[in-house]
């Protein structure tokens, strides 16, 4: 009964071997595919960082472009003004030679009462005040609002363009 329990407990002893080689061997298994992941995985990573820099590289290029956009647009819009100035200059010229009755028939004719009002802001005061003794009466109401909104505002920006006096 000896050799019968020893020949037991041999098989028992060698299957117990063969489990733990088996589990060392699925340990080892397990690490190489561990390792594998770990690899694939540092490789994405660096892919990923790659991605970004180069978005960040073209995010940077959008804003510096948006930037110069933006200070294309205000030269763009500041030449504009700088065009309509010039044009109602012109305008008040050639309204300040007319007769005062016919520049105010045709002032009264507008239908944009700023544009009326930047004309007669371009021209001598006395020429002004009189082509608005001919315009109707509701059109000279809304041009002298828009006058004197004119006047506030080339009196702000005189004031912050002027030098201020030290005494």
């Amino acid at each position: 009964m000896r050799l019968g329990a020893i020949l037991t407990v041999f098989t028992v002893l060698s299957i117990s071997i063969g489990f733990i080689t088996l589990s060392v061997k699925g340990q080892e298994i397990e690490r190489k595919e561990a390792k594998k992941e770990i690899a694939r995985l540092e490789k994405l990573k660096k892919e990923v960082e790659k991605l970004l820099e180069e978005k960040k590289a073209i995010l940077k290029k959008i804003e510096e472009e948006r930037e110069n956009l933006k200070k294309e647009r205000e030269e763009f819009e500041k030449r504009i003004k700088e065009i309509e100035k010039e044009r109602y200059k012109k305008l008040a010229k050639v309204f300040e030679k007319m007769d005062p009755e016919l520049a105010g028939q045709k002032i009264s004719a507008f239908s944009d009462p700023k544009k009326a009002a930047y004309i007669l802001y371009n021209m001598k005061p006395r020429a002004a005040g009189e082509v608005l003794n001919y315009v109707d009466p509701p059109m000279v109401d809304k041009i002298v609002k828009i006058l004197t909104e004119i006047r506030k505002q080339a009196k702000k920006s005189q004031e912050l363009s002027s030098p201020i006096n030290s005494s």
